[in-house]
């Protein structure tokens, strides 16, 4: 079982990858240039945060998975929850960095908060441990959406075909 739980643990990671290899050129450029809140966390801490949250979700969704003895009609609600969470997180980089579209992405984390809120939910009655490996992420998601609003508020995007 140790090669599922290693599989399930790194799947989030692939995402996560392949957003940071897409859009890594846009911190120094791009992200430098915005205007953000005093109280961001370094640069430095993301990689180190984003590795560890992966970890702990992936491997939150092998317990439910293994609990629920695979992928059966029991896991569809809660795994499809967890896939369609996933799918909005690694979606957020190439929205904020790829396409510079703050207000995308704002919308975008806010409904990865409530799919992960959901996603919590419904695992908890079927492994608490899986539940409680997803608050750090739940915590981080918290900072992570209030940064990106501010940003988008700080930002304004200019609109296409107006002129000044």
């Amino acid at each position: 079982m140790w090669a599922h739980a290693f599989g399930f643990s790194a799947l989030p990671h692939i995402g996560g990858f392949l957003g940071w290899f897409l859009t890594r050129k846009e911190v120094p450029t791009w992200f430098e240039s915005l205007k953000k809140p005093s109280w961001r966390p370094p640069n430095k801490m993301f990689p180190v945060m984003w590795t560890t949250l992966y970890t702990g979700m992936g491997y939150a969704s092998y317990l439910v998975w293994s609990d629920l003895r695979g992928f059966n009609s029991k896991a569809i609600i809660p795994l499809g929850l967890y896939g369609a969470q996933l799918a909005l997180n690694w979606a957020w980089t190439p929205l904020f960095f790829g396409a510079h579209k703050l207000k995308l992405a704002l919308v975008d984390i806010l409904c990865l908060y409530g799919l992960v809120l959901g996603t919590m939910y419904s695992w908890y009655p079927i492994n608490k441990m899986a539940t409680m490996l997803m608050v750090p992420y739940l915590a981080w998601l918290t900072l992570a959406s209030s940064l990106t609003f501010c940003i988008w508020r700080d930002n304004p995007e200019e609109e296409k075909g107006k002129s000044d």
